[in-house]
């Protein structure tokens, strides 16, 4: 809870002065960057969040990374805070969260289609558009498959869940016996 709370204002500072100076999009792009960067290179992101490191060394490693980037100053910057801070743990919320800020703005809804088997584009495209006219703003999906669905569709956009799938309705006959 306290983490996420942390994410949450850190993640709003940055989209604040990124709003002002209309570069809320290329800090957001930069910030899952670093994130993907700390993913494939785990002993890094282990060294600069770990307070037992020296400050100055912790420092020191990410402005070696940061002068070889492309990122911003100000997300350069934001990241040399978040060290000094001891917050650079908390990068991958507060990436999350600027996500749901900048999609906010841009209008657009995230949804998570879960299919028995592999979608055709075409039906993802009809789906994306009624998707799109059902929540007034443009759906960016992303598509997995789960063989326990046995078939139909599972759609989650935020805190909506649309269950289509012949499991539920196998499972809503059962209760309803």
């Amino acid at each position: 809870m306290i983490g996420s709370k942390i994410a949450k204002r850190y993640a709003k500072a940055l989209f604040g002065l990124g709003h002002e100076d209309g570069q809320y999009e290329k800090y957001g792009q930069d910030l899952s960057e670093f994130v993907t960067f700390c993913k494939e290179n785990d002993e890094f992101k282990q060294v600069i969040s770990n307070p037992v490191f020296a400050l100055d060394d912790r420092k020191k490693i990410l402005d070696t990374v940061l002068e070889r980037s492309n990122f911003s100053n100000m997300v350069k910057s934001f990241l040399r805070i978040l060290i000094d801070k001891n917050r650079v743990g908390a990068i991958e919320a507060i990436t999350s969260y600027y996500q749901l800020l900048t999609d906010e703005v841009s209008n657009i809804a995230r949804a998570v289609i879960t299919t028995a088997r592999p979608l055709k584009a075409a039906s993802l495209e009809r789906l994306e558009k009624a998707l799109e006219t059902l929540t007034s703003k443009q759906v960016k999906a992303e598509v997995k498959e789960d063989r326990d669905l046995v078939g139909g569709i599972v759609v989650r956009i935020g805190d909506m869940v649309f269950d289509g799938s012949i499991k539920a309705q196998l499972e809503g006959l059962k209760e309803s016996f």
